[in-house]
C-alpha cells in the first residue's frame, strides 16, 4: 500500500482500499474524501493496467484486490478494452465542496472516458 496511513491500522486500511476498488469498479465513480482518493488512484490504474492483459494469471492478480467475481468480469470485459490504447492516466479527482459535519475536503474519483 502507498504512502498515507490515515489513521488506521494496516488491516483496515488494506480492507476498506479492496472495498473502495470494488466499489469503484461497480459505479465507475465513487465519492471520499480527497486523501483517500489520491491513495485509491494509484491502485485503481495498476489494477486496470493489469485487466489490460486478459490472461488467467491477470485475473487471478486482481481478484486477490476485487473478491467480487461479477466486478472482476466487468473490469476485464468492459473497462480496460476501453483503455487499450491509453498509456495511463485512466482516472481523474474532482475536488466538491467539503463535508458538512467535519468540514473534510471529500472529491470524486472517475474514470476518463
Amino acid at each position: 500500500m502507498p504512502g498515507r496511513k490515515l489513521g488506521k491500522t494496516t488491516s483496515h486500511r488494506k480492507a476498506m482500499f479492496n472495498n473502495m476498488i470494488t466499489d469503484f469498479f461497480r459505479h465507475e465513480r465513487i465519492q471520499t474524501t480527497l486523501p483517500k482518493a489520491k491513495e485509491l488512484r494509484p491502485l485503481v490504474e495498476k489494477l486496470i493496467t493489469t485487466a489490460r492483459t486478459n490472461d488467467l494469471h491477470s485475473r487471478r492478480k486482481v481478484l486477490r484486490v476485487v473478491k467480487d467475481k461479477e466486478v472482476v468480469q466487468r473490469l476485464f470485459d468492459e473497462i480496460a478494452p476501453r483503455f487499450a490504447d491509453r498509456p495511463g492516466g485512466y482516472t481523474r479527482i474532482l475536488k466538491v465542496y467539503p463535508r458538512r459535519g467535519d468540514g473534510a475536503e471529500l472529491a470524486i474519483i472517475e474514470l476518463v472516458e
